[in-house]
């Protein structure tokens, strides 16, 4: 059971990812497919923290071209968080701009089931402020 607390301004919350077991490079590459196709977050994953220089739109373009996903030209100059937060324990976080709804929560829980589940993996998820 989760809490989505509506009352708060706050919109920095985030839903961090754990992949547990292989193919972990498999699973991030799914989840960055997913969040192209989700304007109301941005993402920060273990790859892109070492690949991306902060802010260079034309990198991500390149970023995610080169992984096989098309992203549009405005999208890849928001897709990214700029918080320049570390991970931790993490291997991928969605940063919402908005706090969700509980029904797009569910939506969100859906694509990631939708994504991972055909690579075999298990992931854990806590949303929470960051």
């Amino acid at each position: 059971m989760f809490l989505i607390k509506h009352d708060t301004v706050d919109s920095n919350l985030r839903s961090y990812i754990k992949i547990i077991g292989p193919p972990v490079l498999k699973a991030i590459r799914a989840l960055e497919k997913v969040a192209v196709s989700m304007p109301e977050v941005r993402i920060m994953d273990t790859i892109i923290s070492r690949e991306i220089p902060k802010s260079l739109a034309r990198d991500v373009g390149g970023y995610f071209s080169s992984a096989g996903v098309t992203i549009p030209v405005e999208r890849a100059v928001n897709i990214i968080s700029d918080s320049g937060e570390s991970l931790g324990d993490y291997d991928f976080f969605f940063e919402w701009l908005e706090p969700p709804s509980v029904e797009e929560f569910h939506g969100f829980m859906e694509k990631l089931d939708e994504a991972l589940a055909p690579l075999g993996c298990n992931y854990t998820i806590t949303t929470k402020p960051r």
